[in-house]
């Protein structure tokens, strides 16, 4: 049980190598076939960001630079994915007049993967993607520190891929930094149908039929002794059978190269549903936590409008109320001052259990001030029209 536990094992250890192999190998190849078709189209036109030559290298290139990059850890022990730019501007830093820290300064380049970008189509434009691959590679402590094995950057394939960009300073590149190519939110994506040349129609298999019979039929023969075959015969008959063994060789090669190529196309279109899968899980989550939001903010907001009305309504109520107590106050004043006027000057104002305030206390000291005024004058005249009748009334008298 132990033993078929370890061939398990050993098993999937093959396979996975093989995978890997596989993918590199043809991440390496599409690569050289993107550059010569980008090659073949500057002869007769400009490459931009609208060509889809173009389009397909910078994806290509993009998952050769991304091949088994290593996550950044946080804090918290969590792993968090990383674009190649991270890589870039760790290893291309010592490169000579380098343009890192201008594309690190522009505005409408957010993300990571935006600035990667960005990169790539600058140093295009400059001329020097493959003097910045090759001063990459020659970091090598950088570059084990972001790739995992088996990644192709850490490969004998990473030589031939700076060698291969070389081609690419033959061409002028004209981009506009501010397109819809610098989305960071766009996921790069091979094409491989122009690369899958292959056809096989009924010429070609009855052909192959043909030749398979013509081999059977040339190996019976041969099997059967002739005595009058010349060795000059049986030479050209086993070179006949040694270039037919070799064409078949060569379909066979082929078809295994197409058939690579296709099993590449399927793990992709895989990747890329199981991605799309994913990402419509958590826009469904988004749009269900943002109903969520909206529904309590709106019971919040009805809420508040109730509150609102509630003390609208009890501030309308004081303002009626004072206007009512000020009406009421000035509708009392002419009848309070004539009852102040008529009452006598030595009486006292009656409390009715409330303070006088400081009006009220004031106007009745000037009352009573005119009151005392008006009596002491009444008797000084009293007094004065008494002392002539004094002095008539007794006349016998002399004053001493």
């Amino acid at each position: 049980m132990a033993s078929l536990g370890v061939g398990l094992h050993l098993i999937r250890k093959r396979g996975a190598v093989r995978s890997a192999a596989v993918e590199r190998r043809n991440l390496l190849t599409v690569c050289r076939f993107s550059v010569k078709t980008l090659l073949d189209r500057s002869c007769f036109e400009t490459i931009d960001d609208s060509s889809p030559e173009f389009i397909n290298f910078v994806s290509i290139l993009e998952h050769i630079l991304n091949h088994r990059l290593k996550g950044q850890t946080t804090w918290f022990g969590y792993e968090s994915p990383r674009s190649f730019w991270d890589y870039i501007k760790a290893a291309c830093s010592k490169v000579p007049h380098n343009c890192i820290r201008s594309i690190e300064s522009m505005e409408n380049v957010r993300s990571s993967r935006a600035k990667g970008r960005a990169w790539i189509r600058v140093v295009l434009m400059e001329k020097r993607l493959s003097e910045y691959i090759s001063s990459a590679l020659r970091d090598f402590k950088t570059t084990r520190r972001f790739y995992e094995d088996g990644a192709i950057m850490l490969g004998e394939e990473a030589g031939l891929l700076a060698d291969t960009l070389i081609g690419l300073n033959t061409i002028d590149f004209s981009f506009c930094l501010k397109g819809d190519g610098l989305d960071g939110s766009c996921p790069a994506v091979i094409d491989y149908t122009p690369y899958l040349k292959f056809t096989q129609n009924a010429d070609s298999i009855s052909s192959d039929e043909e030749e398979m019979r013509t081999m059977g039929s040339s190996g019976s023969e041969s099997s059967t002794p002739d005595k009058t075959a010349t060795a000059a015969s049986i030479f050209t008959e086993q070179s006949n059978l040694v270039s037919k063994c070799k064409r078949f060789e060569q379909k066979y090669r082929l078809a295994l190269e197409q058939k690579g190529y296709l099993e590449e196309l399927v793990r992709l279109r895989e990747a890329q549903l199981s991605e799309a899968v994913s990402h419509n899980k958590a826009l469904q989550q988004n749009l269900a936590d943002t109903h969520l939001s909206h529904t309590l903010e709106k019971e919040q907001l009805e809420y508040i409008i109730l509150e609102l009305q509630d003390q609208l309504k009890s501030f309308q109520s004081l303002e009626q109320l004072s206007a009512d107590m000020s009406l009421s106050q000035t509708s009392l004043e002419p009848s309070h001052t004539l009852s102040l006027e008529a009452r006598p000057t030595g009486t006292q104002w009656p409390h009715q259990d409330k303070e006088e305030t400081p009006s009220l206390r004031g106007l009745c000291g000037s009352l009573t001030s005119v009151a005392s005024y008006k009596s002491l004058a009444s008797l000084k005249s009293s007094e004065c029209l008494a002392s002539p009748a004094t002095e008539i009334s007794s006349p016998g008298i002399t004053p001493s």
